[in-house]
């Protein structure tokens, strides 16, 4: 967000030099430091303990080996589009000597061995390229993947405002990221479409759970279907596990008599404010950009009256929509 006009080359190089690093970091952390304070003194202390600790553990090198596989992933569609352009050959070789410090890691070495694995990742790559309100102009584009990760991220530190269990965040951050899966699938039908005949919406519903069942459940372990189906299926629900069985609840029984890891609570309810507050900014961010659309208005105007006064799991979203005026 702050370096993005960094090349990785200089960035690693300046990473090599732990001094300077660290006050790279410092500089980071004072621009991001008004955006962040909010969020409470212990969140600021745990994001910069983040980056100015070095030291290798196992969730650093997932992470590390994560944003590997995707620059790894995203370089190969450009070398088939491009395999005689410049510096292809070098860089190539140095994902390639990247890649053999993580074989140590389970996930990786599957993600070579299992083909089906490899496809379930493109399956949820394509998300990067569909973009949402297609049919709408507007600057800066979002694809759907963009907007499920900061559904997921909202959603999560949503969950640490309200003091939710370690489950629970984790439920919540996840449904957050995979809730628009199935739309790899159907693409992205447009709210209006969806409300505009009775009985499309649960239609749509039914058909995408029967190409999940189809086409994506098989491309993954059997031992992850339950808590793939928890995120993409009536992701919008709140529920918790009584004996290792779902029950609907709301949001917030969730707070009263739930929110503890052995019911393995998710926040149907918040995911989907948050799910609207995100398109609501994009609308105004788009407004904000100049562009005038008569249905990014309406789109904007529906949204805040739908949560005047609206209260979900203790999360005033009603002052939420006051504040973003």
């Amino acid at each position: 967000l702050v370096l993005t006009d960094l090349k990785p080359q200089v960035f690693y190089k300046i990473k090599e030099d732990a001094a300077r690093y660290q006050q790279l970091n410092d500089w980071v952390y004072a621009a991001l430091a008004e955006v962040i304070t909010p969020l409470g003194d212990d969140f600021c202390r745990r994001f910069r303990d983040h980056f100015s600790n070095g030291e290798e553990s196992t969730h650093r090198r997932v992470v590390n080996a994560a944003h590997f596989f995707a620059t790894k992933w995203e370089f190969d569609i450009i070398r088939r589009a491009n395999p005689l352009g410049h510096e292809m050959d070098r860089i190539s070789a140095r994902l390639e000597s990247q890649q053999e410090q993580y074989y140590d890691l389970a996930g990786l070495r599957e993600l070579e061995l299992y083909p089906k694995l490899r496809s379930f990742v493109d399956l949820c790559g394509l998300l990067r390229f569909q973009l949402r309100w297609s049919h709408v102009h507007r600057i800066p584009k979002t694809s759907v993947l963009g907007h499920m990760l900061i559904v997921a991220m909202v959603s999560y530190l949503m969950s640490l405002e309200i003091g939710a269990c370690d489950r629970r965040s984790i439920n919540n951050y996840f449904t957050g990221l995979f809730h628009d899966l199935p739309e790899a699938l159907t693409r992205d039908i447009i709210s209006p479409v969806k409300h505009s005949v009775k009985g499309l919406s649960s239609l749509i519903k039914t058909y995408e759970r029967e190409e999940m069942q189809e086409k994506v459940y098989p491309l993954v372990p059997e031992s992850w279907h339950p808590e793939l189906k928890l995120f993409t299926e009536d992701e919008f629900r709140s529920v918790v596990h009584v004996d290792g069985a779902p029950t609907y609840c709301s949001s917030a029984e969730i707070g009263q008599s739930f929110n503890a890891d052995v019911y393995n609570p998710r926040d149907g309810e918040l995911i989907k404010g948050v799910d609207d507050l995100t398109a609501y900014m994009e609308a105004q961010l788009a407004r904000e950009n100049g562009i005038g659309s008569p249905e990014l208005a309406r789109a904007r105007k529906s949204i805040k009256r739908k949560y005047e006064g609206a209260v979900i799991a203790d999360v005033d979203f009603g002052r939420l929509y006051l504040d973003l005026l």
